[in-house]
Order: C-alpha cells, then structure tokens, then sequence
C-alpha cells in the first residue's frame, strides 16, 4: 500500500480528477496521433508556442525535457495568448491564437472537453494541463515549484519500465500508466529517466482544496503578472523563484545533486 504525506498526496481525496483519468486511454491516444499525424511545422508551433518555458530548471547532459498543452492558468491556450499579448517573433505573420486554437480542436478534443466539464462543476478548479515528456537520460536539477497555492497531478499516459522516478524530499515515487501521482511541488524534487524510452503523462495543476478561494485566485493573479514580466514564455508555470536553496540539498539529502548544480553554474 502507497505511503502519503504532507508533499505525496493520495490522489483519491480529489475526485474532480476523475474525469481526466476515465479518460486516460483516450488522452492517450490522442497524444500519440498528434505526435504520429501532425506536420512538422504542426509540431514545431506546438513546441515553440503551447508549452511553458523555463529559465531557471536544468537539465544534466544534452537529454531534454518537452511539453506542450492546452489550459494555462483556467484559459485555453488560445485565450491565454490573447489575454497576455503574447509575441511570437518567428510566427509574426501569422495569427498564432488562431493556429493553436485550430490545432486543439483538430487533436485534442476529449482533453479540451474532460477540461470543460471537470471546471464547470468545480468552478475553475484546474490551472494548467499540458503534456510532458523526458526525453530517455533525462536528469533534471533539484528545484521547486513556487506554487503555494496550487499542487499537482502527474496522469500516467506512457511509462516505461525501468528506472524512471520522481526524487522529492525522503521519497522516490514512480509513475503508473492510467493513474495520477499527485505532488506537493513546493518541495525540493528531481525527476530523471534512465530508461531508454521516452516517458510522457499529462501534467495538471489544480488549486490547492483547503485554501479560501479568492484569496488562491489573487496570489495566482499577483504571480502570474510577475512570471509574464519575467518571461512571457513560460506562461505563468516556471518563475526565478523556482529554485533550491543549499539548505534543501543537505537538509533532504541530495547533495550530489547539489554538485552537478554548482557545476551548471546556477547554485
């Protein structure tokens, strides 16, 4: 039987996420059509455009992390880029809300329509949900999410077998394809595959249930205005503050970690 805590959450205490996971094999295939059937410059937009970008997590080694999605912070991407005015330079003669918008439609109709349905009967519940894979050797930094106000929910869609597992604090936590892991990511993690295959699961933040809702809409609002004026490219997920202290290194005991870190030159 799994071990929760205060940061590895037992994902039944939110049923809203239900929805989602009845859908899993569906979202699942729909992922695998696009990354199948969608044209090259299909997915070039959706990497350089649906996917938040982070200046301050890193990667050990030349293997990467990609992700691409549709909802950030309650808007589907479309609005989202509309809302912040957001530029893309290699797209400027293009309507890019417009072709993101289309390619939502075209791929992803039962994730946009689980979105739908789980945020009108629970009231915007759900902030972000986008797709993420590790690239086979990924190893990324210690770091946090500066999300206080928020956890998340990790739905296994492709996971292969072998050692491929989310580090945080004391635990080593791995995924399961058709559940969620569901994380307090404030706390210091790193994730990595060692496998020789890609891993992929569809990442979904939701505020946090136990916390007035007007007081977590108004902190999103405050930093997601900071994040945009920090990069708007990282559409509100990742910020500077993003980062492990020293003290989470030693105090979770991760300092070889802490070592590759200050070799990146961004301790």
């Amino acid at each position: 039987m799994e071990q929760f805590n205060e940061y590895h959450l037992d994902p039944k205490e939110f049923t809203f996420l239900n929805m989602l996971q009845e859908q899993w094999q569906a979202i699942r295939d729909e992922f695998i059509a696009f990354k199948q059937n969608a044209s090259p410059a299909e997915m070039q937009l959706a990497l350089d455009v649906m996917g938040p970008k982070s200046q301050t997590i890193k990667t050990k080694g030349k293997s990467k992390y990609s992700a691409f999605g549709v909802l950030f912070q309650g808007m589907f991407i479309e609005q989202y880029i509309q809302a912040h005015r957001i530029k893309y330079p290699q797209y400027e003669l293009q309507d890019v809300s417009e072709k993101v918008f289309e390619l939502k439609e075209q791929y992803f109709p039962t994730l946009t329509e689980a979105i739908v349905a789980t945020n009108s009967a629970y009231d915007g519940i759900l902030r972000n949900v986008y797709f993420g894979t590790f690239l086979p050797g990924l190893d990324v930094k210690l770091h946090v999410n500066y999300n206080p106000h928020m956890n998340r929910g990790y739905l296994g869609l492709i996971v292969p077998e072998g050692d491929i597992a989310m580090k945080i604090c004391h635990d080593k936590l791995y995924w399961h394809e058709g559940k969620f892991m569901v994380l307090d990511h404030s706390y210091p993690h790193c994730p990595h595959n060692y496998t020789d295959d890609e891993r992929t699961v569809l990442v979904v933040d939701f505020f946090k249930t136990d916390q007035p809702k007007s007081e977590v809409i108004q902190f999103e609002r405050e930093l997601v205005k900071q994040r945009m004026e920090e990069n708007p490219y990282s559409l509100g997920v990742f910020g500077k503050n993003d980062k492990a202290t020293p003290e989470d290194f030693i105090k979770y005991g991760l300092s070889h970690q802490l070592e590759w870190d200050r070799a990146l030159g961004s301790a």
